[in-house]
């Protein structure tokens, strides 16, 4: 009798628990979480091992506002590093990122293939997310029909800084080296045409030498080895008060490394970052400066000052593919909270500026190089040279001149 009492009254009790379960709803379940994100921001980038700054970016975001998983605002996914190849596997991860109800706002950085085709999917069914892309390599028009706001390096403009800046660091020649592939992109040869008019201009002679295309038989290490062993013969043909610049973001380490070396100038790489190039060519260990910038900037300062290369060696003092990831993720939050418009240039410059002190930026919309027609969701982004041992330089509170807009 006593067993039945006590089985009945436990019966009881697991009827009275297990209705209180099943009144639970998910939503009661979320309302525990108050500090949740009341939006999610989705981020793509290229992994580590392709390029470590936009990641680096990324990781400064989830830093700042939290990861989604933890109940954070930032979603950070990868896509492959073979991503040439898996274009269909690069659509479905961005793509993705809209089936979260939350996702307000999405940045890929950097837009490779099959970015514009992801967002057109995104368009169809959420209209309401920003779709930003930073250093598309699409076809513009193709991009720009698809993207809320795009981002690129000012490579226009940069075609006039740079040998402004090699004159002001003292060259009397400026030697572009590139490749015919790289020399095919219409960007790159319609910057080497605006530097070549702008040596003119200035009084600098201009020359083109080839190098070894990393793509081709002889590999990355060989078309490295094949540049370091060119800089002495055209150090003696053109000079040391000759700025050299290279299209080949691998064959930047070689370059400065013997410019180092040699005596030469070197502005700035093609890639808008102090860790491009300079950290294997001189020797800068920079783990526990990581993300730091201008803990960056001093240590390699330290090194070009260690090789008598004062005002004669440079870069910009912050990555710009960093800058893209952290800058565009502060806009992106800022257009979602409604304190800004996505049209907002402004917006985005102080964005950039944020987490840039001591940097100057500017900007100017893409246009077509045929039509003339300018993009207004397409900006051009740049930011100003640091000159080791000087500062940053300034060049570009002077606007560049007309003419150069419009060469091809």
């Amino acid at each position: 009798m006593v067993k039945k009492v006590l089985l009945l009254a436990f019966m009881a009790v697991f009827a009275v628990f297990g209705a209180a379960c099943g009144n639970q709803t998910p939503s009661d379940t979320s309302e525990t979480n108050p500090n949740e994100a009341e939006f999610h921001i989705g981020i793509c980038t290229s992994t580590f091992a392709q390029s470590e700054d936009e990641s680096r970016g990324a990781e400064q975001l989830i830093k700042q506002y939290g990861d989604v998983k933890d109940g954070g605002m930032i979603k950070h996914v990868t896509y492959p590093d073979n991503f040439a190849q898996e274009q269909e596997t690069v659509i479905s991860i961005i793509a993705g990122l809209a089936d979260d109800p939350k996702m307000k706002a999405i940045i890929v950085n950097q837009a490779v293939g099959g970015v514009a085709a992801a967002f057109k999917k995104i368009k169809e069914t959420r209209p309401d997310i920003l779709l930003i892309a930073a250093m598309p390599q699409e076809d513009p028009n193709l991009i720009e029909s698809v993207a809320d706001v795009i981002t690129d390096p000012d490579n226009i403009s940069r075609g006039y800084y740079i040998v402004k800046n090699a004159k002001d660091m003292g060259a009397k020649t400026f030697v572009h080296i590139s490749f015919p592939r790289h020399m095919s992109i219409e960007l790159l040869s319609r910057r080497r045409a605006i530097m070549e008019e702008a040596c003119k201009d200035l009084g600098l002679k201009f020359a083109f030498e080839t190098a070894p295309d990393p793509a081709g038989d002889v590999g990355v290490a060989g078309a490295q080895q094949m540049v370091y062993e060119m800089m002495p013969q055209l150090v003696a043909k053109y000079g040391k008060d000759t700025a050299f610049f290279c299209t080949n973001d691998a064959q930047t380490e070689p370059l400065i490394k013997q410019v180092a070396n040699l005596g030469a100038i070197f502005v700035e790489p093609d890639t808008p970052s102090p860790l491009m190039g300079y950290p294997t060519a001189l020797g800068v260990d920079l783990k526990a400066e990581a993300g730091d910038w201008p803990a960056i900037v001093k240590k390699i300062e330290e090194a070009v000052l260690a090789k008598n290369q004062s005002g004669r060696m440079g870069t910009p003092a912050y990555s710009f593919s960093y800058c893209n990831s952290v800058g565009l993720g502060e806009f992106a939050k800022s257009v979602i909270e409604g304190k800004a418009q996505k049209d907002d240039v402004n917006a985005i410059i102080e964005a950039f500026k944020k987490i840039t002190p001591g940097a100057e930026w500017a900007t100017s919309f893409y246009a077509d190089a045929n039509t003339q027609e300018v993009k207004k969701n397409h900006l051009l982004v740049l930011e100003d040279t640091y000159i080791f041992g000087k500062g940053y330089s300034g060049v570009i509170k002077e606007p560049v001149p007309e003419k150069y807009l419009t060469i091809k």
